[in-house]
């Protein structure tokens, strides 16, 4: 006899296969699909998306849920039962708030805004833009409205992204990071000659840059058996199931840190949807629980794993094999330096470790202003440009290089950037937890092998997708909620070294 709960789930495998058959869609259109198909291709999207919605949010399926929610009222809250019924609760409450019209709208504006986005980067031309950014403030303005919100409206975008967490406390872990890291970024300009990045400013041959990525990504853990490496504009990972989850980066003949650390930062995220538990196939708990506790997984792998002292002296004979008169002139200390190298830049994702957070918070504070009608679009560049001086020091040379480098507000995902700058805290949080739990894992990344690490990880946060709240996942895992801490501890050490401060 079939129980309330499993024909519940029958319903959410059609409608997780449906998102899943948009999810390709869209992997297709960013990879390989030829600049006409656009406009077909937002058809096909749009439809998708609208069937999905219109599935999940019926009278039927809210009854299914609150039956099998009965049923279940005995299972233990860590079970996959009551798992799944606690998320497709909030998730279904969330989904009813959203009309057909605005979901429609919201996927024909975020069609129509991409390839306007591509083409003002391309010319660095904000003015191409502008006109699809005020429809996407638009939307978010009333997505924050649908959705609802006691205090801030930007808590109703970004609890979509980082479930429960507020405003508030965002602005004030952000507030600290500032206070922090600004005394330290200045010490380090002080001696800033002390690090020379020349060895990754050479010119590098892109097919053996292919070759190397590939084998780095697979030696910290990246299943190529599931994966694929492909190439495009704006580095991604997406996952249809754990064992079909892509990475993707971007190839600089001159420049060498894109391609590999965009490449070992994707494979981060790819490897946690890999070490999903099997149990939750199909299902959506088959995915990080939320985009900060995500963006920790790829970020501890582009830089705590990647931009390791023991990383580069277990790979550099690699890389220096492939690039011998580029490098066999350079010590692997020089290169592990080289890749360390703080210096405020004005593109997000090349920016180094410490720099790094204050390109989210100028984004954070952006979208906050937009969303509240405080900044009009058009006055964005400059507001921009105002912000980088004020935070980084530096002022972008052009738009391309400023607000329109990031694709992000193509749709309507105001709430997306701070969960990027939250991962770099929860990844120094997990870390620390690790090490001090496995003091293994110190001992084998000095010697640039992450398999313990991986299996802590596996262990701890992967195996578990959704199943968690991020709030109580790190307060299972570290003992205590998200903090600042762990992430000064550990710039602090770090650069005192490479800076000898």
């Amino acid at each position: 006899m079939t129980t309330k709960f499993e024909a519940l789930l029958e319903k959410i495998y059609t409608i997780h296969d449906l998102e899943k058959a948009l999810m390709l869609l869209s992997w297709d259109r960013e990879t390989n699909m030829p600049p006409k198909g656009d406009t077909a291709r937002i058809d096909q999207m749009t439809t998708l998306r609208r069937l999905a919605h219109e599935m999940f949010v019926t009278d039927e399926m809210g009854e299914l849920i609150a039956t099998a929610v009965a049923e279940q009222a005995n299972a233990p809250y860590d079970s996959n039962e009551a798992s799944q019924l606690r998320y497709l609760q909030r998730h279904y409450a969330d989904q009813r708030k959203l009309t057909p019209d605005y979901v429609k709208r919201s996927s024909e504006v975020s069609g129509q805004a991409r390839p306007a986005w591509v083409q003002a980067r391309a010319e660095s031309n904000f003015a191409l833009f502008q006109p699809w950014l005020e429809q996407v403030v638009e939307l978010c303005q009333e997505l924050a409205e649908l959705y609802g919100y006691e205090d801030d409206p930007y808590d109703a975008l970004l609890d979509k992204y980082e479930p429960n967490m507020k405003t508030a406390e965002v602005r004030a872990i952000f507030d600290a990071v500032k206070k922090e890291s600004i005394p330290l970024r200045q010490a380090i300009a002080a001696n800033a000659d002390a690090v020379d990045d020349a060895p990754v400013h050479q010119p590098f041959a892109i097919d053996q840059q292919k070759q190397f990525v590939r084998a780095i990504t697979a030696a910290i853990g990246y299943d190529y058996d599931r994966g694929h490496l492909g190439t495009v504009v704006h580095p991604f990972a997406t996952s249809f199931t754990r064992d079909d989850a892509r990475i993707t980066t971007r190839w600089y003949p001159d420049f060498l840190n894109p391609a590999l650390f965009g490449g070992l930062h994707e494979a981060g995220h790819a490897m946690y949807e890999q070490g999903t538990h099997p149990d939750l196939y199909r299902t959506p708990l088959a995915r990080g629980t939320s985009l900060g506790i995500h963006e920790s997984q790829s970020r501890m792998m582009e830089n705590i794993v990647g931009r390791s002292r023991g990383f580069w002296e277990a790979h550099y004979p690699s890389l220096q094999a492939l690039f011998p008169e580029q490098l066999n002139r350079y010590r692997v200390e020089d290169f592990y330096r080289a890749v360390n190298k703080v210096q405020p830049s004005f593109i997000r994702v090349e920016a180094d470790e410490l720099t790094y957070n204050f390109h989210i918070i100028l984004r954070f504070e952006l979208e906050q202003a937009l969303l509240n009608g405080d900044l009009a679009v058009k006055d964005l560049p400059t507001a921009w440009n105002d912000k980088m001086q004020e935070l980084l020091g530096v002022t972008p040379p052009n738009d391309a290089q400023g607000c329109l480098q990031d694709v992000h507000w193509s749709r309507p995902g105001f709430g997306y950037f701070p969960t990027y700058a939250l991962g770099n805290l929860y990844a120094a949080q997990f870390y620390e937890t690790a090490v001090a739990q496995n003091p293994t894992i110190a001992t084998a990344m000095a010697q640039g092998q992450t398999t313990a690490l991986v299996a802590w990880l596996r262990e701890n946060i992967h195996q578990h997708g959704r199943k968690f709240t991020p709030g109580e996942l790190v307060q299972r895992v570290t003992g205590q909620p998200l903090s600042h801490h762990a992430f000064v501890r550990y710039v602090t050490a770090k650069f005192s070294d490479i800076y000898r401060l």
